[in-house]
């Protein structure tokens, strides 16, 4: 915490904003934006953590909070109306049991305070991983459109033959998970393994910890991307909305 700190964040925003808006990105506006709601954001949210994690109850309201607001944002990237909310289903199907497995093994405590970020960690995986496969998806298929009437022609059912035209692309959503959990160590230190440094772990308790989160993403991630693919090929997911 520095005077200059405020100098610095609005500095970078504005530099943000200036090269979308310069490299006609489409999202010079959307940078502003971003960086006042993460503010504000995060703000609100260090007000209320301390009391968030003091109740169980709160903790599972502000869990189901993130959640909503991971399926919302999800859903909307993929389609209008209210179709998008089907973005939740796999959402939940790749944070639920990720989740469920690391409680009820032990290997993380059932305490609000680590429960929360460890959520908000699958939650904001899954949120990702659902937009990038559902968008990819239901782009492919309008494109493609001529190809899956054709396996049609041929006497693939619907669902298998919009599998055989989307899942390629779909499947692409994976990749930043892979490349983030190939070169740990090597191109970056994320997150969780500097937190439990800077909270005064030994490094290989970070490593460990910061290992658990990686697998169990990639894991979430996984699932979300085969049930958002399942589901654009089943017609869940439509631009009408």
């Amino acid at each position: 915490m520095t005077p200059l700190l405020p100098v610095v964040l609005v500095a970078l925003v504005g530099l943000g904003a200036l090269v979308a808006w310069l490299g006609h990105l489409g999202h010079g506006r959307a940078v502003l934006t971003a960086c006042l709601r993460a503010a504000v954001q995060l703000g609100a949210v260090s007000a209320l953590i301390a009391w968030v994690v003091a109740y169980f109850a709160a903790a599972t309201g502000f869990i189901l909070l993130m959640y909503g607001v991971a399926a919302f944002t999800a859903g909307r990237r993929i389609t209008r109306g209210r179709a998008a909310w089907w973005a939740a289903a796999p959402i939940a199907a790749g944070v639920v049991p990720v989740l469920a497995l690391l409680a009820g093994t032990g290997v993380i405590s059932m305490e609000a305070i680590v429960v929360i970020p460890i959520a908000g960690i699958l939650l904001g995986g899954c949120m990702t991983a659902t937009s990038l496969a559902g968008r990819r998806a239901v782009d492919e298929l309008d494109q493609r459109r001529g190809e899956v009437e054709a396996a049609l022609a041929l006497g693939f059912l619907p669902r298998d033959a919009a599998l055989e035209i989307c899942r390629p692309a779909a499947n692409q959503a994976l990749v930043p998970a892979l490349d983030q959990t190939r070169t740990v160590g090597l191109v970056t230190l994320p997150g969780a393994f500097v937190g439990m440094l800077l909270g005064g772990a030994s490094p290989i308790e970070a490593g460990i910890v910061q290992l658990v989160v990686l697998v169990a993403l990639l894991a979430a991630e996984a699932m979300a991307i085969l049930v958002t693919t399942d589901m654009v090929a089943r017609g869940y997911f439509t631009r009408a909305g």
